[in-house]
């Protein structure tokens, strides 16, 4: 027997007797896929049978297992068997040419696939230390964010209008007692998707267990939230329940889908949505997008267009990571580069924004010259090295630096004591220094602007570029 267990319905499954089945019943979200080997000769077939088992064993999903086994049609017999035939010697002259086929780039999983049992069990020349061998052969190269980058995964703006007005509607109706259960549950679905950015195996998944209606006193307003779970991650990473409140004007839709479950005796471990699998509740969304709103969308673009909205507001890249369910905050980067309000944001940080750009109140004694500076006390001279960078000669101190218990430099532009010399060109160091030292700050947080490091960073520049304004204003 082979056995894996099925999240969908949090069961094990069992594959009975599959030395001699002719055809595998893997489920996936919700619905069965049928893996035949009638494409494969009786030993290969069984040779496919043992890669299958070993995916499983590894701990990948069983889609991905099934797309693997599956890429063995493209690949066909003859070179089934070369691959199997092959010494460790032998492999990177072979994938050279296999990899010039432009076959499937699960054709080309399941031919490592192969090789890798091969390590597994030893056979042939091949053992264990040559897997890092095999894992350094090429894949095919697949942009899976494409469509984040083009734009093409997003909804439009008057896009989300309508829906948001649809979700009002709905709600108004059912506070009303006005909405069917099934055009409440329809609705609720769309709501997970547009609000929460949630998959459509997520929103199949959810029991009524999941949904806590919290009424306050006198029940004249109630609060819901709903438990996701962390879907499609690594085997290797740990999950978390996802935890979301739905927003107020719309709770009536899940007081009404809650109140009619209950009243037909439901179960708590029952699907809140009555949703078989994931492709369904897919369906059932892209259906009601384009039927009663008349939207060319689906779920999925729903999902992106709630990231970028997101990513727009200014959170930061681990604040999208929790949004999505991702584990790595690095996966979802890629709408940061999309967004079109990045670069307004790198631009306030740098200085560059009109906002920064207007002449700020010089909060100063006076500007003083080189000569003036040269005849103040050592100790009110103003030099640091903030994050580095020795800088020098930018000023005086009414009271002395050592007096100042505020990091020097950074803290003295718009200080009432700082006196700036009055040298353009020494402002204008300064403040190209810092620029550089936000942008890789930018670089390498993803544009988290929330560190205390980064925000007295943005305040200075600001500060430095307001000098620089004045003094290029001043009659030379």
């Amino acid at each position: 027997m082979i056995r894996y267990y099925d999240e969908f319905e949090e069961k094990q499954r069992t594959i009975r007797d599959p030395q001699t089945a002719s055809c595998f019943a893997v489920y996936v979200d919700g619905r069965a896929i049928n893996v035949g080997f009638d494409h494969l000769s009786d030993q290969l077939a069984i040779l496919m049978k043992h890669v299958f088992l070993n995916l499983m064993a590894q701990g990948l999903a069983p889609t991905t297992a099934v797309k693997y086994v599956l890429g063995s049609k493209a690949i066909g017999d003859s070179d089934l068997l070369e691959i199997l035939t092959l010494v460790p010697v032998q492999v990177g002259a072979f994938w050279s040419i296999f990899f010039s086929r432009e076959l499937p780039t699960e054709a080309y999983a399941c031919a490592k696939s192969i090789l890798y049992l091969l390590c597994k069990h030893r056979l042939g020349e091949w053992s264990e230390s040559y897997q890092d061998v095999i894992s350094a052969l090429p894949l095919p190269f697949k942009d899976k964010y494409a469509v984040v980058r083009s734009g093409s995964a997003f909804i439009s703006v008057n896009d989300e209008a309508v829906i948001v007005r649809f979700l009002d509607d709905a709600a108004t109706e059912a506070s009303k007692g006005l909405l069917s259960m099934k055009n409440a549950r329809e609705a609720a679905m769309l709501l997970c998707a547009y609000q929460f950015g949630m998959r459509p195996l997520q929103i199949a998944l959810l029991s009524l267990r999941d949904l806590k209606i919290r009424q306050s006193l006198g029940d004249s307003f109630a609060s819901a939230y709903i438990t996701f779970r962390m879907v499609k991650q690594r085997a290797s990473s740990s999950t978390k329940p996802l935890v979301r409140r739905v927003k107020s004007e719309w709770v009536p839709l899940f007081v009404q889908i809650e109140h009619q479950l209950r009243a037909v005796g439901v179960g708590g471990g029952d699907r809140l949505f009555g949703m078989r699998s994931a492709n369904e509740a897919s369906r059932q969304i892209s259906a009601l997008l384009r039927t009663r709103l008349e939207l060319d969308a689906t779920a999925v673009n729903l999902r992106h267009t709630a990231a970028q909205r997101l990513v727009d507001a200014g959170a930061s890249h681990d604040e999208l990571a929790e949004f999505l369910g991702h584990s790595d905050s690095t996966t979802a980067l890629v709408y940061y580069e999309t967004s079109a309000n990045q670069a307004e944001r790198v631009n306030s940080a740098l200085g560059i924004s009109e906002i920064y750009q207007r002449v700020a109140r010089i909060a100063h004694d006076r500007y003083i010259s080189a000569d003036e500076l040269a005849l103040l006390k050592d100790s009110q001279q103003i030099g640091g090295a903030p994050h580095g960078i020795a800088i020098a000669g930018i000023g005086g101190c009414t009271s002395g630096q050592p007096a100042c218990p505020y990091n020097p430099i950074l803290s003295c532009y718009g200080c009432m004591k700082f006196m700036p010399i009055q040298n353009l060109s020494m402002h204008l160091k300064v403040l190209s220094d810092l620029r550089g030292v936000a942008r890789f700050f930018h670089d390498s947080s993803r544009g988290d602007a929330v560190s205390p490091a980064y925000l007295q960073l943005e305040r200075t520049i600001a500060e430095v570029q307001a000098v620089v304004v004045e003094l290029e204003a001043l009659p030379s």
